[in-house]
C-alpha cells in the first residue's frame, strides 16, 4: 500500500507542477526542478524526525513535481521559440509546412457566418515574403474557411500559405494560423489513419438511414465523432450528465478489451498471447478513436494491467492509475490542462477508490450485492468528478446518477455493435447497416434518458462557478463523507436533506417553476444580442430576432415548451439578431416570417433567405394577429440613411398587445430612428407598459422617445461583460428616474413579464 501512495504522490506532483508551468516561463520551471530535485534528495535525512515515516512518500511527490516541471518547460521552451513568436506576434503573412495531429473539425456556424474549419497541426516550417525558410517543431491550431482543410486526416503533410497570430496562452499551441485557401500539397496519410478514417466514415453511412438523434449519437458513442450530433440532444446529455457517452472514454476501451479477452480465453489461449492480443486490439481501438486524454488514459491503464496479466502479476487499480497519469503528463503537459483528461482521471479514481467501499457498506446493511455496485459505481464518479463539472458549468445536476444507472445497461451493447458496424462497413454494407440499425435501439434508450433527464423540473441546480465554486463543492463533499462515517452525523444528513426536500416541494409546486404561469413576454438571455418571445398560446409564440447563436435561443423557446411559430420576426440582418435563426427553427413549425425592409447587410439577408421560408416584407401600419397576441409595426416610419449604423436605424419597431399589456419591441433603432418616431406616430402612440430598451441599452437613445414610452419595466438585453460598455449607466439612469424598473438578461438570466395590466409582475430564470 505504501508504494501505491509513493506512485499516487509522484503523479499528483507532476500533475500540479505541469499545470502550473505551463503559466511560468521556461526558466522558472527549470528552477523548479531544479529545488524539487534537491529537495527529494534530502528526504532521506528524515529518518529521525516526525516525517520519518512519510519520508518516500515525500521524495515520490517531488520527484514528480521535477519531472512535470522539467517537461513542462521543455514544451514552453520549444512554444515560445525565436523567430515564431516574434512572426506570430506580427501577425506576419508566411507560407508553411505541417502534419496534421487531429481530425479536422468544423467549428459552430451561425446565420450569416460561416463556420470555420479547427486543425489540430504540428509546424514543421515557415517561410516568409524574403523567401527564407525556417525549420521549426510546434503546435499550431489551423483555423480555415476552405471545406477542403475538412477531409485531411491525422498524420498527413501539407503546405499552405496563411497569417501567424498569437495565441491565448496557458497551453503549448505556440501560434493560430489563419490559413487562406485549401492546402497546395497534401501528402496521402500514413496506411492505418487512412484504414481508420474509412471504418470511421463506414459507420457514418450505416448510419444516415437511422433517425437523425440515434443516428447522430451512435458514432459519437463509438468513435467519438459528434458531427452529426444534434445540437438539443447534446445540451440534454449534458443537463442529465451523460456527456461522456457522446465521447470515447476508458468505458469504451474496457467493453472491447474486455470482449477480446473473452474470445481469446474461449480459444484457450495463455495469458501471454491473450495480453498481446489485447494490446493489439486497444491499439488499433486508439487509432480509430482518435488519442482523446481519456482514451489515453484508459490505454495508458489498460496497457500496464495488460503488461501483469502477462508477467503473472496481480492486477493494482491505483498504481496502474497512477502510472499512467505520470507518464501521460510526462509525455504531454497539456493534458495537465484538460478539462476531460480530469474528469476521466477523478471518475476512475472515484470507481478504484471509493465504489468498492460504497458497494461493501450497502450490501452490509442487505442491499443485494449486484444492486448495491450498480448504485455505487455512478454515485463514486459522480462524487469526485462533481466539484470540477461544477467549476466549469457553474451547476451541479441532480439527475446524474439516476440516468447513469439507467443508461448502463445499453452502453455495452451499443458500443460492440457500433464497432462491428464499423468493421462491417468496408466489406459488407449490407450487414453493417442492419448491425446499426440493432444498435440504433440501446441508442435510442440512451436518447429517452436525455429527453427525460433534462425535462426533470429543477434537475439541475445553480452553482457558483470558477475555482471558487469548484472548491466550494469539493470541501463540501469531503465534509459530508468524512461526517457520514459517524451513526449521528448520518442521522443528522439524513433530517437535513429531508427536511430541503419537504421543504422546497411546496415552494416548487406552488411556484411551478419555469416558466412561470401566466407568462406574456419572455426575453431570452442569449448573451449579446436579442431574442424575445411573445406568447401565443399553449406551445405556441411569437419569436423576435434570434441572438448571436443557435444554441441559446434554442434552450430558452424548448424552456418555454414553444414548439410552433405562427410569426418570426427579424428586426434587422445583423448577427447578434439572427445568427440564432437554425436554433428557433430547430424542431419546430414556423409558419411566416417577417423581414424588415432595408436589406442590409446583403450577407446576413442573403444568409436568411436561404433558410426557404414563407417570407413577408414588414412596413409601418402592418397588423398581425397570433393567438391573445397583436403585433403593429410602427417602424421604421422611412428609409434613415447617412447615420452611424444604418442597419440599426431601419430596425422594425414593433407594439406587441397581449392581455392588456403593450409592449414596445425596439430592435438596435438609435437615436434618429426614434426621433423620426415620436415625430411620426406621436408620443401618444409610443405609450408601453413594457419596453426592450433599443440596442442593448447603448448611449445611442432619444430622450423625447424614452420619455414617450414611460415604462414601468424596461428590459435590456445585454451580454456579460461585453466590449461595447452596453448598456449605458446614464440611460438606465434616466429610466430609473422615470419610474421604470430595469431588468438585465446579463444579470438575471432569461426574463419573463407576468400578469396583467395594472398588476405586472417579473420572473427571472
Amino acid at each position: 500500500m505504501t508504494h501505491d501512495f509513493r506512485l499516487a504522490g509522484a503523479a499528483l506532483g507532476a500533475w500540479l507542477s505541469a499545470l502550473t508551468a505551463l503559466f511560468l516561463p521556461a526558466p522558472a520551471s527549470w528552477c523548479t526542478a531544479t529545488a524539487a530535485l534537491l529537495l527529494a534528495a534530502l528526504c532521506p535525512r528524515l529518518r529521525r524526525t516526525r516525517l520519518a515515516k512519510a519520508r518516500w512518500i515525500i521524495a515520490a511527490v517531488l520527484l514528480g513535481v521535477a519531472c512535470g516541471a522539467a517537461a513542462t518547460a521543455a514544451r514552453v521552451g520549444e512554444r515560445d521559440a525565436q523567430p515564431l513568436a516574434e512572426l506570430a506576434a506580427r501577425r506576419a503573412d508566411v507560407r508553411f509546412g505541417l502534419t496534421i495531429a487531429d481530425d479536422p473539425r468544423l467549428g459552430r456556424a451561425t446565420v450569416g457566418r460561416d463556420a470555420t474549419v479547427v486543425v489540430p497541426a504540428r509546424l514543421a516550417w515557415v517561410g516568409t515574403g524574403d523567401g527564407a525558410r525556417v525549420e521549426v517543431g510546434a503546435r499550431v491550431l489551423v483555423l480555415a474557411s476552405d471545406r477542403a482543410w475538412l477531409g485531411l486526416l491525422p498524420g498527413q503533410s501539407v503546405d499552405g500559405a496563411g497569417r501567424l497570430g498569437p495565441a491565448g496562452g496557458g497551453d503549448l499551441a505556440a501560434a493560430i494560423l489563419s490559413a487562406s485557401g485549401a492546402p497546395s500539397r497534401v501528402a496521402p496519410a500514413p496506411w492505418v489513419q487512412r484504414a481508420a478514417g474509412l471504418l470511421r466514415d463506414g459507420l457514418q453511412r450505416a448510419c444516415e438511414p437511422l433517425p437523425d438523434e440515434p443516428g447522430g449519437l451512435l458514432p459519437g458513442l463509438v468513435v467519438g465523432d459528434t458531427s452529426r450530433l444534434d445540437p438539443g440532444l447534446a445540451d440534454d446529455f449534458r443537463a442529465t450528465g451523460l456527456t461522456h457517452l457522446t465521447a470515447v472514454s476508458g468505458a469504451n476501451l474496457a467493453i472491447v478489451a474486455g470482449l477480446m479477452l473473452m474470445v481469446v480465453r474461449w480459444c484457450r489461449a495463455g495469458p501471454r498471447v491473450a495480453a498481446v492480443v489485447c494490446v493489439l486490439a486497444l491499439a488499433g481501438f486508439v487509432i480509430l478513436v482518435r488519442p482523446s486524454p481519456s482514451v489515453l488514459r484508459a490505454a495508458a491503464m489498460g496497457g500496464l494491467a495488460l503488461v501483469a496479466l502477462a508477467i503473472g502479476r496481480p492486477r493494482a487499480a491505483l498504481p496502474a492509475l497512477a502510472a499512467g497519469v505520470l507518464v501521460l503528463v510526462v509525455a504531454d503537459p497539456a493534458l495537465a490542462i484538460d478539462a476531460g483528461f480530469a474528469l476521466s482521471v477523478l471518475a476512475t479514481g472515484g470507481l478504484v477508490l471509493v465504489a468498492p467501499r460504497w458497494a461493501a457498506a450497502l450490501t452490509a446493511r442487505g442491499v443485494p450485492a449486484a444492486a448495491a455496485e450498480a448504485l455505487a459505481v455512478p454515485a463514486a464518479a459522480q462524487a469526485a468528478c462533481a466539484p470540477v463539472i461544477a467549476a466549469i458549468s457553474a451547476s451541479v445536476s441532480l439527475t446524474t446518477i439516476p440516468a447513469n444507472l439507467l443508461a448502463a445497461p445499453a452502453v455495452a451493447p451499443a458500443t460492440v455493435l457500433g464497432v462491428c458496424t464499423a468493421v462491417l462497413s468496408p466489406l459488407l454494407p449490407p450487414l453493417a447497416a442492419f448491425t446499426a440499425w440493432v444498435a440504433s435501439w440501446p441508442a435510442r434508450w440512451l436518447v429517452a434518458i436525455a429527453h427525460a433527464g433534462a425535462d426533470v423540473p429543477a434537475g439541475v441546480v445553480p452553482w457558483p462557478g470558477g475555482v471558487f465554486g469548484g472548491v466550494l463543492l469539493g470541501v463540501l463533499l469531503g465534509v459530508l463523507l468524512l461526517a457520514a462515517r459517524r451513526p449521528a452525523a448520518r442521522r443528522l444528513v439524513a433530517v437535513v436533506a429531508a427536511a430541503a426536500v419537504l421543504g422546497a416541494a411546496p415552494v416548487r409546486l406552488l411556484a411551478g417553476g419555469w416558466p412561470p404561469p401566466g407568462w406574456l413576454v419572455v426575453a431570452c438571455d442569449v448573451g449579446q444580442g436579442d431574442a424575445l418571445v411573445v406568447a401565443a398560446g399553449e406551445g405556441s409564440a411569437i419569436v423576435v430576432d434570434t441572438g448571436p447563436e443557435p444554441e441559446a435561443v434554442d434552450g430558452c423557446l424548448r424552456r418555454l415548451g414553444v414548439r410552433h411559430v405562427p410569426l418570426l420576426v427579424l428586426s434587422h440582418f445583423h448577427v447578434d439578431h439572427i445568427g440564432g435563426l437554425d436554433g428557433a427553427l430547430r424542431g419546430r413549425a414556423v409558419d411566416r416570417l417577417l423581414l424588415p425592409p432595408f436589406p442590409e447587410p446583403a450577407s446576413g439577408r442573403s444568409a436568411v433567405l436561404r433558410r426557404r421560408l414563407p417570407v413577408a416584407e414588414a412596413s409601418a401600419g402592418l397588423v398581425v394577429t397570433a393567438g391573445a397576441a397583436r403585433l403593429a409595426v410602427l417602424g421604421p416610419a422611412h428609409a434613415v440613411t447617412g447615420t452611424r449604423s444604418d442597419a440599426n436605424n431601419n430596425s422594425l419597431v414593433l407594439m406587441v398587445t397581449t392581455g392588456g399589456v403593450r409592449v414596445l419591441l425596439t430592435g438596435d433603432a438609435e437615436t434618429e430612428e426614434q426621433a423620426g418616431l415620436v415625430e411620426a406616430a406621436g408620443a401618444g402612440a409610443l405609450r408601453a407598459d413594457v419596453l426592450k430598451v433599443a440596442h442593448h441599452g447603448s448611449a445611442y437613445q432619444d430622450e423625447q422617445f424614452l420619455d414617450a414610452v414611460g415604462p414601468r419595466i424596461a428590459l435590456v438585453s445585454v451580454g456579460k461583460d461585453n466590449d461595447y460598455g452596453h448598456p449605458s449607466a446614464v440611460v438606465l439612469a434616466r429610466l430609473t428616474r422615470g419610474g421604470a424598473r430595469i431588468v438585465r438578461t446579463d444579470e438575471a438570466g432569461d426574463v419573463a413579464v407576468v400578469g396583467a395590466a395594472g398588476r405586472l409582475g417579473v420572473v427571472t430564470r
